[in-house]
């Protein structure tokens, strides 16, 4: 692309980020789009934090930033304003520079998530009962944006106890009351849910091959979801397709997270095909 004085910028700010796709999708859209804009990354922890959000506020070339780990969470001191859902999250991953120079932060993780399962997956939360694997970042947003739209039940499972505790407890103050945690291997609440989501990113990574559920405890109804989209079919997602479940990995979640930041960002449409194309491109590329 063309780099110019009129050229916006955004930066994605966490560590490590050697495993990212997000410039290469989000600079994709741009170019399809006919949009003047450049993302790249910054890798940091929060030490320096701070001075970076500065920078952004600061520099007129900025349209706002992306934030991922370890900043989720302290990025918010920083900010001038939340959006009603990101702060009731209580974690921000996109930054949006306002014309007056305010930022204000957004969580389009789980908007990722929802536009993935109702423009996709054509599954509604509303009424839903879920049986969610893992409160890390990932668990947060799923089980919140459940929450907010209304889901009947959502049950947490995690082996680090605290963790799925303080999540259940967070949904249930900032959300809905729907919120209960469940011990790691204690599956008897899963027959009743209609949504089993593994979000603890076993099946990738050094994991590949694993799955954090024995497939016996799935029924054909049930539809399984698993954050992770490289490799595309986890053995979660072989085990529960195997046993007649519909399935779907996270790809479209993190299509759909970035597509909304880019509207966020710009105030126009996303390239949604263009994007999927682009990240479908990489990991053909790494397999």
């Amino acid at each position: 692309m063309k780099i110019d004085i009129d050229t916006r910028m955004v930066t994605l700010i966490g560590t490590p980020l050697k495993q990212s796709f997000a410039a290469r999708m989000q600079n994709a859209a741009y170019a399809a789009a006919g949009i003047n804009m450049l993302y790249f990354y910054t890798e940091a922890d929060s030490e320096h934090l701070g001075a970076i959000i500065e920078g952004v506020r600061r520099m007129p070339s900025f349209a706002g930033c992306a934030v991922t780990k370890p900043n989720k969470v302290r990025v918010l001191k920083y900010l001038d304003e939340l959006d009603p859902l990101c702060a009731k999250m209580g974690a921000c991953n996109t930054v949006v520079k306002a014309e007056d120079g305010r930022l204000i932060g957004y969580n389009t993780d789980g908007m990722g998530f929802l536009r993935s399962m109702t423009e996709e997956a054509h599954f509604s939360l509303r009424g839903a009962s879920i049986f969610c694997l893992g409160a890390g970042g990932a668990g947060r947003a799923i089980c919140s944006i459940a929450a907010h739209s209304g889901a009947r039940k959502v049950y947490i499972a995690d082996v680090d106890a605290e963790s799925g505790r303080a999540l259940a407890a967070d949904v249930n103050r900032r959300f809905a009351p729907v919120a209960e945690f469940i011990s790691a291997g204690d599956y008897a609440k899963l027959p009743e849910c209609e949504l089993v989501v593994n979000a603890t990113g076993i099946g990738m990574g050094a994991t590949v091959g694993r799955s954090p559920l024995d497939a016996a405890h799935l029924s054909p109804e049930q539809f399984c979801y698993d954050t992770c989209y490289n490799p595309g079919r986890t053995k979660f997602l072989q085990d529960a397709q195997a046993r007649g479940c519909r399935v779907m990995n996270g790809l479209g979640m993190s299509l759909y997270q970035g597509a909304v930041q880019i509207e966020l960002w710009t105030g126009r449409e996303a390239p949604v095909e263009v994007m999927r194309q682009e990240l479908m491109d990489i990991l053909a590329e790494r397999a």
